[in-house]
């Protein structure tokens, strides 16, 4: 794995998660496990509105979490109830915490590489509906990630569970002087939740 990025997982602890957000993580641990249990391959969805921001970070953050603790056959997608883009603060806040970046595609929804660890096959990340053929079709957890994708989309197709794992959007600090702090602030949020989720699950 990147050191960078190692350092970065260093700071996590799962004592640090409140016993409230303990409740909302565990029917994504229980659905982990119970794939793993029944060696079945594991398929995460993170969708929020415009999958351009805390559904990308889901998706990275919990594909880093399972490599780093040693879960196979973990499959992180994300997607949105539109497509825009991923805003680019995200790929500044994950080279700042020790991702590698690259943009492959121009445009005005970029296709982006991140890399956790040099051997690895890098993450995929663009901006996409939840249901675009790059995601899966069937056999998946949609963890939905704001309030507006878990009210816009009251039926996720094709998804087995539907888990709300919900994070406030740091578009609302877009331009601010605390737009760097709160873009860190709510990358390390999720990351530090997917260290717990992963950290929980019985090889």
């Amino acid at each position: 794995m990147n050191s960078e990025l190692l350092k970065t997982i260093s700071l996590f602890s799962t004592d640090k998660i409140s016993e409230e957000r303990k409740n909302v993580l565990q029917p994504m641990i229980a659905y982990v496990q119970e794939k793993l249990t029944a060696q079945e391959t594991i398929r995460l969805h993170f969708i929020c509105t415009h999958n351009s921001r805390r559904s990308h970070l889901g998706q990275i953050w919990a594909q880093t979490m399972a490599y780093h603790f040693g879960i196979h056959h973990v499959y992180c997608y994300s997607g949105g109830t539109e497509a825009t883009a991923m805003f680019g603060k995200v790929a500044e806040t994950l080279i700042a915490q020790g991702f590698q970046v690259l943009q492959i595609s121009e445009g005005n929804n970029p296709v982006y590489a991140i890399k956790y660890a040099a051997n690895e096959i890098p993450i995929i990340c663009f901006s996409k509906k939840y249901n675009d053929a790059f995601n899966p079709s069937a056999a998946y957890a949609a963890i939905v990630t704001c309030n507006n994708a878990d009210d816009n989309c009251p039926i996720v197709f094709g998804a087995e569970q539907r888990i709300p794992i919900k994070y406030n959007d740091p578009k609302a600090f877009d331009g601010t002087d605390l737009m760097t702090t709160k873009y860190a602030e709510r990358s390390l949020e999720i990351a530090q939740e997917m260290f717990y989720v992963f950290a929980n699950i019985k090889k």
